[in-house]
């Protein structure tokens, strides 16, 4: 049993050797025991005095003999064991490196299976598990790396034949090494899937936001009086600014469009969607500018307006005034009242009742005070007269409406 040279073909039958050498060992030690007491009782009829029923010679002999068998015989156990234990160490080094191979063609099943996704949300998905995969591949790095150790350890002791052992290590490093490669590959790819998802995201984000804001600036609503004008005018203001802001996401697109892999920057369709959010935001802008016109137009509309109804107002009252005024009858009496008032009436004889100096110098003052107030409101007329020209010769949309209150305003302040 002990000088046997099955020492298994794989790691299952080495461990049962094994355990059935231990049996064995066993056995010898019970029987080292029972051997070192005979010897010991043997050695006893050696030391006899007198008669002696066996030469001491022939016992000692005999109890060497014995002792030597059983050396010999535990020194074949301690090299059977040796033996055994190196061939469990080849064959679990053999069988961690067979595990190591079906690990590999496990994950290069995965990675040639695998697709990079076909939004943003499967792509981070896929992500994630390779991140996890990349973490398993370096438990794996580390327990092969442990595996080889082994390997060049049973190639030291040179116990077995080196020629299957290199084979194997030279297979399963030309495996990882490919396995590494691939890994690395579809990293990229998901990477660049990536990156592409997410251009497209904020592409789409972009173009979402550009479609609101050409509703936004596209909008008739340019208010209904001056107030509501002026606050349409402050928030489109607000919107102008953000839509200046975005400029340099918008003229950013190409630039990361460049930084995309080739197999995602050179379709037509990703070139054509930034072709179309250009366009896009062109017309934003175009329109947005045009509505600061159209807003600032109707305000002006809206003020002018405003100014031609007071305008209106004050004629009104005036004219109200003069229907209501009492004038003296008789020239002659305002004359001499107008000599008198205007410092040139002393000395004069011509007697004037006093009701009409009263009335006379009450239309004097009010005359002279209309005659200020008329050069002013006369100014404001010019203004409006301005302002209705600059929209006119605009093309303001209400030019018609705008001419004729200008024509209105203008006979009756002439009338």
């Amino acid at each position: 049993l002990l000088v046997s040279k099955d020492l298994g073909k794989h790691l299952l039958e080495v461990e049962d050797l094994l355990q059935k050498h231990g049996l064995l060992e066993a056995d010898i030690s019970a029987q080292t025991e029972r051997v070192q007491a005979l010897n010991a009782a043997a050695l006893k009829f050696s030391e006899l005095e007198g008669y002696q029923p066996c030469d001491p010679q022939i016992i000692c002999n005999r109890v060497n003999h014995v002792q030597t068998c059983l050396e010999e015989l535990e020194e074949l156990a301690a090299k059977r064991r040796k033996e055994l234990e190196d061939s469990r160490q080849l064959w679990t080094f053999f069988q961690e490196m067979e595990e190591a191979e079906a690990w590999i063609r496990e994950k290069e099943k995965i990675l040639a299976a695998k697709t990079c996704g076909r939004d943003l949300s499967s792509v981070m998905t896929l992500t994630n598990k390779h991140k996890t995969m990349l973490g398993e591949l370096g438990n794996r790095r580390a327990l092969l790396h442990q595996t080889m150790k082994k390997g060049e350890k049973i190639l030291a002791k040179k116990s077995f034949s080196s020629v299957g052992i290199q084979e194997k290590m030279r297979e399963v490093c030309l495996r990882w090494k490919k396995l590494e490669e691939v890994t690395g590959l579809h990293q990229q790819r998901l990477e660049d899937a990536l990156n592409f998802f997410q251009f497209s995201a904020e592409t789409d984000d972009l173009v979402a936001w550009l479609q609101d804001m050409y509703r936004i600036v596209s909008s008739d609503d340019f208010g209904h009086d001056d107030y509501s004008s002026q606050a349409l005018l402050r928030k489109h203001r607000a919107v102008v600014e953000d839509v200046e802001k975005h400029r340099t996401a918008v003229l950013s697109l190409r630039k990361q469009l460049a930084l995309l892999a080739p197999d995602h920057r050179q379709g037509v369709d990703v070139q054509i969607r930034v072709v179309e959010v250009e366009q896009l935001y062109g017309e934003v802008a175009e329109v947005a500018v045009l509505r600061t016109q159209w807003l600032q137009d109707a305000l002006a509309v809206y003020r002018m307006f405003s100014e031609v109804h007071a305008c209106e107002v004050w004629v009104d009252e005036k004219e109200q005034w003069l229907e209501k005024m009492e004038v003296p009858e008789e020239l002659d009496e305002v004359e001499v009242v107008q000599h008198r008032w205007g410092g040139g009436g002393v000395g004069m004889d011509v007697e004037v009742p006093r009701a009409v100096v009263d009335v006379a110098v009450s239309c004097l003052l009010r005359f002279e005070s209309l005659d200020q107030e008329m050069n002013s409101v006369m100014g404001r007329i010019l203004d409006v007269n301005q302002v209705v020209q600059q929209l006119v010769d605009g093309g303001h949309p209400s030019s018609d409406e705008v001419r004729s209150c200008q024509d209105h305003l203008n006979s009756r302040y002439g009338r």
